[in-house]
């Protein structure tokens, strides 16, 4: 199962949540958002959230696009399978608030299938929550040094598969 193709950006989890999308796709729903409140990732179909515990130390987000995706690493901390609609076969990974942090070209639009999974959420939190019990009149702590000094790499990896084409129903908006 050759990998098509892959692309990776660092992002920042604002407001504990980083977005990929197809780029004619507005918000999800809120049954993406809740999905995502259960299992880290949730998707409605175009649109996928990513919930980070901590909202300031990047991520890595990577999309990946195999002919056939390969099972999630045994080292992974969760995975969850996703499903992505793409008409323009053009993927964007959002900060929420703070704009887009990246793009990719798909190999063509369609309809991808495959699994989100992730590694060092919840090292990251910690770092995040043990850096925020620093002491407050410590004069030679930096909390923006802190953030890029974290030891701990958070890291959502989508590998996907093209499925089909998409329907005519499929692409109306």
């Amino acid at each position: 199962m050759p990998l098509l193709s892959e692309y990776s950006v660092k992002a920042t989890p604002d407001r504990r949540v980083v977005q990929v999308y197809d780029a004619d796709a507005y918000l999800g729903g809120d049954d993406a958002w809740e999905a995502a409140k259960e299992q880290v990732v949730g998707g409605d179909g175009r649109h996928l959230y990513f919930l980070s515990i901590q909202p300031v130390i990047d991520a890595t987000v990577t999309i990946r696009v195999w002919d056939a995706p390969p099972a999630p690493p045994t080292d992974a901390e969760g995975y969850v399978p996703v499903t992505l609609e793409s008409p323009t076969g053009m993927l964007v990974v959002n900060q929420l608030t703070m704009g887009p942090a990246g793009d990719t070209e798909l190999p063509r639009p369609g309809v991808y299938e495959g699994h989100a999974w992730w590694t060092g959420r919840q090292a990251t939190a910690d770092y995040y929550n043990q850096v925020l019990s620093q002491p407050e009149d410590d004069e030679d702590f930096d909390l923006d040094e802190a953030w890029e000094d974290c030891p701990a790499e958070e890291h959502y990896t989508l590998d996907l598969a093209f499925t089909r084409e998409l329907a005519p129903a499929d692409n109306a908006s």
